[in-house]
């Protein structure tokens, strides 16, 4: 199914779309590798990564039970959502929320963010104008992060509203991975099968075991995008693009109330926070950021079933 008929993009610029949203991603990223965040999670008293990463990103959606958070993050085992059972007896999702942010405060701080007051004014200038401006209908993560009441500094206040637009297109994208037929575990097996995510990773963090990786397998090398080894395909890795430009183009009109040239300045704005976390040795693997779109997007498409 291809859904770019539904959300129109006249006279957006997808090329500004795709990278503001790669920025957004990166900007967003380095919550999930500091020491801070576990130090806080401590302080709660939890000291597993699996319980503390799933309370901490679930906290604006409130106390909901682990059924909800396995709905709403879509690409997650159920058996490693489960392990978040009790969290909210531990700490209120309140008390989550502010550990959060303190653990981003911290973590700004130690790695000397090179960001001037009037920097990021300009930046929450255009981002807020986005935010108010968004359809939040189907968007449950965004929705949820929305709500939250912005932290006092301004550059913890700017992360949480990059956190609201980086869950907003994780709620797009999880629309264009059903409306494909593209499940829970089968999409983990794509995007490491074509080099976006790293299959060790995968595999501790979203927990689907041998059997359940080899079945998703088994329907990708049906659908002809995968090979009987687990490599991708040419069509795979068409299919995996196209439906990133799905999802690109159910973004575009998220952007059109600050237009193409305030969507790249913000990009410009907002990087220094990735390239200093980078620079800092943060992440074990290399975050995505060139423009990665196919070439010829109607090959690509006639390669999607």
């Amino acid at each position: 199914m291809h859904l770019a008929s539904t959300f129109g993009h006249a006279r957006t610029d997808m090329n500004a779309v795709r990278e503001v949203s790669l920025a957004i991603n990166a900007t967003h990223l380095f919550i999930y590798f500091i020491p801070e965040a576990p130090e806080e999670a401590a302080k709660l008293g939890v000291i597993e990564y699996g319980p503390a990463y799933f309370a901490f990103r679930s906290a604006p959606m409130g106390a909901v039970p682990w059924q909800v958070t396995l709905a709403a993050f879509y690409n997650f085992s159920p058996r490693s959502v489960q392990a978040m059972a009790g969290v909210w007896d531990t700490a209120t999702p309140e008390q989550w929320q502010a550990a959060r942010f303190a653990a981003v405060d911290r973590a700004l701080q130690r790695v000397d963010v090179n960001l001037t007051a009037d920097q990021i004014a300009e930046a929450r200038s255009l981002i807020d104008t986005v935010v108010a401006s968004a359809d939040y209908a189907g968007k449950t993560m965004a929705a949820a992060n929305v709500s939250v009441t912005l932290p006092p500094d301004p550059l913890v206040a700017l992360w949480q509203q990059i956190t609201v637009l980086r869950e907003w297109r994780g709620d797009a994208h999880v629309i264009v991975l059903a409306a494909n037929n593209l499940g829970p575990c089968d999409c983990n097996v794509l995007q490491t099968a074509t080099g976006h995510f790293p299959e060790a990773i995968a595999r501790a963090t979203r927990l689907w075991n041998d059997e359940e990786v080899a079945a998703a397998t088994t329907r990708l090398v049906a659908r002809g995008w995968l090979n009987g080894d687990g490599t991708a395909t040419d069509a795979g890795i068409a299919a995996r693009e196209q439906i990133e430009v799905e999802t690109d183009e159910h973004c575009a009109a998220l952007w059109t109330p600050i237009g193409d040239a305030n969507v790249r300045r913000l990009t410009s704005l907002i990087m220094p926070i990735h390239d200093t976390f980078t620079a800092a040795g943060t992440y074990p693997f290399r975050v995505e950021m060139a423009d990665t779109r196919s070439a010829d997007l109607e090959a690509a498409r006639q390669h999607l079933r």
